[in-house]
């Protein structure tokens, strides 16, 4: 079916859909029928094309962002695969909505539009930006598609016309899903740290989703990268364009020596955390938007106070990101990373080989074709 001619009018107003039942492993993700939803007024309905894989969903799922949690994703895993627990504060800020639709990056196509909305929106290959501002950018208020709201792990999602950029360029539809979360969780890092031509920034984490976009975007921005990543994927975090890369073991206070380094990007955290703030330079900056590996650090308030260091927290995406990140596109200054693709119904084994990490990139799943 051609999708630019796509009538959403002439079909049933049931889609297939992955519902994440409550707070679990793998079992609490349910692929099954539900009713299209029927976008409102200032919204558009889109097809999905494709939807990428992210630790959020799976974190979510878990319930990793309650403050009840102290372990990491895995050991989260591991707790949940054996005795569910079900987290009150689970979500990122308040109770998660079960049952719901995830999925928090969306490449779609737009097929149906809400009283208020341009028509000359429809059948617009677009991004969705999945980090909404609900009350502008002068506050840090945000949410989240796939966490406050139903997202994209479904044939069919319904957002705000005002969170839908148009993409125009050559990449395919699983492509186009790597970017969202992580480039525009990696954009927003580098924005808020102000990395610059000339600085050092050092990526923990640099084969994953995240990481590998961080790679990309700060050589974009003219900095000299040095990254973190196992030793098996060294040479391929290298072609992606570090300058220097450093197994995840190393000593790095000894490799890299300390007041060494501009920018921290870090979203590993857990018993590495010390280390970074020794190898950054007086007046240095530390981002992060996540902490796979331990949320708990062990902080020594000398190495931040005396060396200056700005400690950055980043969630909600500054203003700027989004629009940059199309530009990027389709200017062909970026270019996507997709490890593996999965079929929709199939999503189970996508997160369990994700959360193996034995990838560089991202996973992206694919729904069944709309008859």
């Amino acid at each position: 079916m051609d999708a630019d001619r796509f009538d959403i009018a002439g079909c049933d107003r049931t889609m297939m859909a992955v519902v994440t039942t409550g707070n679990g492993g793998y079992e609490m993700l349910d692929y099954r029928e539900v009713p299209v939803p029927v976008p409102g007024p200032g919204e558009v309905l889109l097809q999905v094309l494709a939807a990428g894989v992210n630790n959020t969903e799976i974190n979510t799922r878990l319930g990793w962002y309650s403050s009840s949690v102290t372990d990491s994703t895995d050991s989260t895993a591991d707790v949940q695969e054996n005795e569910a627990e079900q987290k009150a504060d689970g979500g990122w800020n308040e109770a998660t909505p079960f049952p719901f639709i995830q999925g928090t990056d969306c490449c779609g196509r737009v097929v149906e539009i809400g009283d208020g909305v341009d028509g000359a929106m429809i059948g617009e290959r677009v991004l969705v930006r999945a980090c909404i501002r609900p009350n502008g950018y002068d506050t840090m208020d945000n949410i989240w598609m796939a966490s406050d709201f139903d997202g994209a792990f479904a044939q069919f999602v319904k957002v705000p016309a005002a969170e839908v950029f148009p993409v125009h360029c050559d990449w395919t539809d699983e492509e186009l899903a790597t970017i969202p979360c992580a480039y525009a969780t990696s954009e927003n890092m580098l924005h808020r740290a102000g990395v610059k031509s000339g600085d050092h920034v050092l990526v923990a984490g640099a084969s994953g989703g995240v990481g590998s976009a961080t790679v990309q975007l700060a050589k974009r921005r003219g900095a000299r990268v040095t990254a973190i990543a196992s030793q098996s994927k060294l040479d391929q975090v290298r072609a992606i364009g570090a300058d220097d890369v450093v197994d995840r073991n190393a000593d790095l206070v000894a490799l890299l020596g300390a007041d060494s380094v501009d920018v921290v990007v870090d979203n590993v955290a857990g018993p590495a955390f010390p280390q970074m703030l020794k190898v950054l330079k007086r007046g240095g900056r530390y981002v992060s938007s996540g902490a796979i590996a331990g949320p708990i650090v062990s902080l020594d308030m000398r190495d931040m106070y005396l060396k200056d260091i700005t400690l950055i927290g980043c969630t909600a995406w500054d203003e700027p990101v989004f629009p940059n990140l199309v530009r990027y596109i389709e200017a062909g200054e970026i270019r996507p990373l997709v490890a593996r693709t999965f079929p929709l119904e199939q999503i189970a084994d996508a997160q369990k080989e994700f959360m193996k990490k034995d990838f560089v990139g991202n996973f992206v799943l694919v729904p069944p074709p709309v008859l």
